[in-house]
């Protein structure tokens, strides 16, 4: 990146450049750059400008192609040899929405909070460790940042394509930290160590179109439908394990789109998604319902679309470290925790031991959404404690 571009990207919240170090500024500079999933250009821009400075060598790729593509891809890593730590996360943001007392894409501080669209989800986190990055001497062992666009949409092309851009690359980190902000009340009071898996199911149940007056003429759907899903809904999964809530089935959707009062319809449909623990595979469930469908509507059509499955990284000397440097920097022992949605962790929990801590996690997704200046610098001085933890040669 040519100098006066990196200073457009670093100015993009206004004023002059500032140090990549400060992530109250950079936090800025993210936010300044609109990234509604899936993000391109302009946000890559400014974070490869405070990263080449620190010596990352940056990398950029474009993944995948319509629907669910492109997808623009960052991987930036530093050193070679000894530990290697990972820090992954995502520069697309959801759609801001209506009602934002300021732009949602222009920062503005009022009071002790940074507001604007992606400042807790997640660009401030990404601004933190960049910040921990340039407190750690180059020579310590190897940093790398895997960075999607496409974390809040269908996530097809981007942290996958980026673990198979690793892959062809020979880059294998030891430990992988995600920046997802699950801290709920105060910083640091809780980190996940593992997240349920999710699976979506459409059912289609076919009938025949006829008059309500002739039903003998006619397949009406709705019925198998309805029975198929009361037998759905009385299913108990389980009760939970030691690290996870029971799973969930819920009906999401209801279709049979008749607008006619008189007319027995040709086809009913229903949506599901199924939240469920490390007791279960999503193609296990999916076959599961599956074969309730055929009982009650054979030549049903069940199609599932599997997110992920449910990972765990069991508690030890990862956690213990996270859990030391947020007691050392905060006074609290966090929560380790599975609970929420699902995250990219999900398919880096392949690669090595994955954990996920960040910001105040309030505001996320919300209008307004802001994170306090103090907590910014402390996620600093956190993630860099993490750091320093984490390439020792003794640790895990």
């Amino acid at each position: 990146m040519n100098p006066r571009k990196r200073d457009e990207a670093l100015t993009a919240a206004g004023g002059t450049p500032l140090p990549a170090c400060d992530p109250v500024a950079l936090t800025k500079a993210l936010i300044a750059c609109e990234s509604i999933t899936p993000a391109r250009g302009a946000v890559f821009d400014a974070l490869e400008a405070a990263l080449v400075p620190l010596g990352f060598a940056v990398e950029r790729f474009v993944a995948g192609a319509a629907p669910d593509g492109p997808v623009e891809n960052l991987l930036a890593v530093r050193g070679s040899g000894g530990r290697h730590f990972a820090f992954a996360g995502h520069l697309d943001v959801v759609p801001p929405g209506s009602g934002w007392v300021s732009d949602p894409f222009s920062p503005v501080v009022r009071g002790e909070l940074l507001h604007g669209r992606g400042a807790v989800d997640m660009k401030g986190a990404i601004a933190a460790f960049v910040a921990a990055a340039a407190a750690t001497p180059a020579d310590a062992g190897t940093v790398s940042l895997i960075i999607t666009g496409d974390e809040e949409g269908p996530a097809v092309f981007g942290t996958r394509a980026l673990i198979e851009r690793m892959a062809a690359r020979g880059i294998a980190p030891d430990l992988c930290l995600v920046g997802e902000p699950t801290s709920v009340n105060a910083l640091g009071d809780m980190i996940k160590i593992g997240r349920r898996g999710s699976v979506n199911l459409w059912i289609d149940v076919p009938g025949r179109q006829g008059h309500v007056a002739y039903p003998h003429l006619a397949d009406n759907p709705i019925p198998r439908l309805v029975a198929m899903l009361a037998e759905i809904e009385g299913i108990v999964l389980d009760t939970g394990s030691d690290w996870f809530q029971p799973s969930n089935i819920e009906i999401t959707d209801l279709t049979v789109g008749n607008p006619a009062t008189n007319v027995i319809p040709a086809k009913a449909s229903a949506r599901l998604s199924i939240r469920f623990n490390d007791q279960h595979r999503g193609a296990d469930l999916a076959a599961r319902i599956d074969e309730i469908a055929q009982r009650h509507a054979p030549g049903a059509v069940v199609t599932a679309k599997i997110s992920g499955e449910a990972f765990l990284t069991p508690p030890g000397d990862f956690s213990a470290m996270i859990s030391a440097a947020i007691e050392a920097a905060t006074g609290r022992a966090p929560e380790l925790s599975t609970t929420g949605g699902t995250s990219d962790a999900r398919f880096l929990s392949a690669l090595c031991p994955t954990v996920e801590f960040g910001l105040v996690n309030a505001t996320m997704h919300k209008l307004d959404e802001a994170v306090a200046l103090a907590d910014l610098a402390l996620l600093a001085k956190i993630y860099a404690d993490i750091l320093t933890r984490a390439l020792q040669p003794a640790i895990i």
